[in-house]
């Protein structure tokens, strides 16, 4: 079973990606053995014309092999000229049927790998707890599911071919040149070990440098994310200069490591061609100095024959580089890609869930204390906590900021586990019940809203299905429906990246339609009313009751007029339950909630007077 890992600012990296991948493929076993056996075909049959033009040469010169003579039936060269020639057509449509059958199935099988694996790690980066997203970058995310998996199509689509044949390559030609001339076979491959022995050095000095360049991407694409999203920040600060500085050394960075990279891949094929020469050059000089004294070692077409499959043999070792590169950058993007996917979330499903249906909206929190794994973990945020909503009671949170008031609403959700104690719904246990059976159970209207590109009406609707009717019911309840109305394309209307189109205060309506068209039992409003003027809040006030009609209700409001009618109020102080008690009884006590309400109130008589 998968541990969940503990936070890191740095994405999880798996131990041995490259093993990991090829244990990915194994549901594709069938499409890449077909890929594979086209490929070795292909390559065997690559491999023939060295030699055939042996077997021309030699029955030319009157020394066929006599398995051509006796399929010719006869030992006139040009009988035994036109076999060949046939044999050649043959071997070359079948060599072209077994390219497309490779090419067609490593293609494929890279495009399908591409989208299965881009939607796995999809999935576990949005089944992940809400602290790895405050943890992590998000332009390294994104880097992770278009370059890494990216480059590992790549790899399926070439590299791998690339060694499959390498391998083919030496397997064959061994087998042909041995048989022919020991000594000469040895010739031709003294130089392999030392080309090996320098393919291995190379990847092991290549291999960190890929890694920097795949961690330089991913800054790089955080730091444009983050720049390109706080636009607004920028221009308001004329911030350009600054921010331009900031593109130039995150490029900058990614640049060097491109280029500590391209300074050894680009002397690596000049120094394997120097290597690979030797041997040409010595199979061409003995093999001559066999035939011109007579030895009868080897035939005029043996001879070129060798020659031919060395430079077969050896020419594409100068592709190893290239060929390793791939393989490194890849191994880099599986590392990344598998860490992710072999990590278990922190939070997850228990095993043996119990079952919540449709809750009634009890809401209990019982001595419920938390404190952040990450940079606070010093500071308990929510010391012992206890208090019970009954169902469809109203419950107004207040405090100062920090507090631990949003922090509730956190655990709740179970977006965080407690440090201690639990929290229940309907006598539940929050971690006893799945995710998604708990979440559904919960509408949520929160001061940070997020709206997707799209129509108003597909925001609103949102993963719901909803009718337009009941789209137009819920807009009319949050007080959205008028400024729909009065636009030309009305629900219809984009909304824009993040909502640009719209104002804050309108987003934040959108925000309480859409929880109100999930029909939750309950209910939370979280600063819901931040963004939107005093007409539109008391507007909405008004329509309070029925947007929690039946429903528990939780409502963390900084404006205290918002949370005034509530049946009770907490307050919070330090991470511990302060007061609790409805408006007029805190008011009249004369406390922390007294305290804040007189501010409150007291600037408002300033601002009208």
């Amino acid at each position: 079973m998968n541990e969940p890992a503990p936070l890191s600012a740095s994405l999880p990296e798996a131990r041995r990606p490259m093993v990991r991948l090829f244990t990915y493929l194994a549901p594709y076993r069938g499409r890449l053995a077909l890929a594979t056996g086209a490929s070795v075909a292909n390559k065997v049959l690559d491999l023939m014309p060295p030699l055939l033009v042996g077997w021309v040469i030699d029955s030319l010169r009157g020394r066929p092999p006599g398995w051509i003579s006796a399929l010719a039936g006869t030992r006139d060269p040009w009988q035994m000229a036109m076999v060949l020639a046939g044999l050649s057509v043959v071997i070359f449509f079948f060599e072209s049927l077994f390219q497309w059958l490779y090419q067609a199935g490593f293609m494929t099988l890279a495009q399908r790998v591409q989208h299965d694996l881009r939607m796995d790690v999809y999935n576990r980066i949005q089944s992940r707890e809400i602290a790895f997203f405050e943890e992590h970058r998000l332009g390294e995310m994104l880097a992770m599911l278009n370059d890494d998996v990216n480059q590992l199509e790549r790899f399926l689509n070439t590299g791998f071919n690339e060694f499959v044949q390498l391998a083919v390559l030496f397997a064959f030609a061994f087998a042909v040149m041995f048989p022919l001339s020991w000594q000469l076979s040895l010739v031709a491959v003294a130089p392999v070990p030392l080309i090996l022995w320098g393919s291995l050095v190379y990847q092991r000095r290549i291999e960190p440098r890929y890694r920097k360049v795949r961690q330089g991407v991913g800054g790089l694409a955080s730091r444009l994310e983050n720049n390109i999203a706080g636009i607004h920040v920028i221009k308001s600060f004329t911030a350009e200069e600054f921010e331009t500085e900031r593109v130039r050394q995150a490029s900058a960075e990614y640049q060097q490591a491109n280029f500590d990279a391209i300074r050894l891949s680009a002397i690596y094929t000049p120094l394997i061609r120097m290597a690979i020469v030797m041997g040409f050059a010595g199979v061409l000089l003995i093999g001559s100095y066999w035939i011109l004294n007579g030895k009868g070692n080897i035939t005029v077409g043996e001879l070129v024959l060798f020659a031919m499959m060395t430079e077969r043999l050896l020419w594409p070792l100068t592709r190893l580089g290239t060929t390793v590169d791939d393989y490194e950058r890849a191994k880099a993007s599986a590392r990344r890609a598998f860490g992710l996917l072999d990590t278990a979330p922190a939070i997850q499903d228990p095993e043996r869930p119990e079952l919540l249906g449709r809750a009634r909206g009890e809401v209990v929190f019982d001595r419920v204390q938390f404190r952040y794994s990450r940079g606070r973990a010093d500071q308990a945020v929510l010391k012992g906590v206890s208090f019970r909503i009954a169902p469809g009671e109203t419950l107004g949170i207040a405090g100062a900021t920090g507090a631990g008031k949003s922090t509730l609403i956190k655990l709740l959700l179970r977006f965080y586990d407690v440090s201690g104690g639990a929290v229940r719904i309907d006598g539940h246990d929050v971690r006893a019940v799945t995710l998604e059976d708990l979440r559904r159970n919960i509408a949520l209207v929160s001061q940070d809203v997020y709206l997707f590109h799209g129509t108003i009406r597909e925001n609103i609707t949102y993963s719901s299905g909803a009718s337009l009717e009941e789209v137009v019911r819920a807009a009319r309840l949050a007080q959205l429906h008028g400024f729909v109305a009065s636009l030309p394309q009305g629900y219809d209307t984009l909304v824009g990246e993040r909502g640009v189109k719209l104002s804050g205060g309108q987003r934040q309506r959108l925000s309480i339609a859409r929880a109100i068209v999930k029909d939750a039992p309950i209910l939370i409003l979280d600063e819901a009313t931040s963004s939107v003027d005093t007409e539109t809040e008391r507007a909405i006030q008004q329509n309070l009751g029925t947007l929690i009609a039946g429903r528990t209700a939780l409502i963390i409001a900084h404006r205290l007029s918002t949370i005034r009618h509530a049946d009770r109020i907490l307050v919070l102080r330090d991470g511990e339950v302060a007061e609790e008690g409805h408006h007029d009884d805190l008011v009249a006590k004369g406390g922390i909630y007294a305290d804040l309400w007189q501010v409150q109130s007291g600037e408002l008589v300033g601002v009208g007077t």
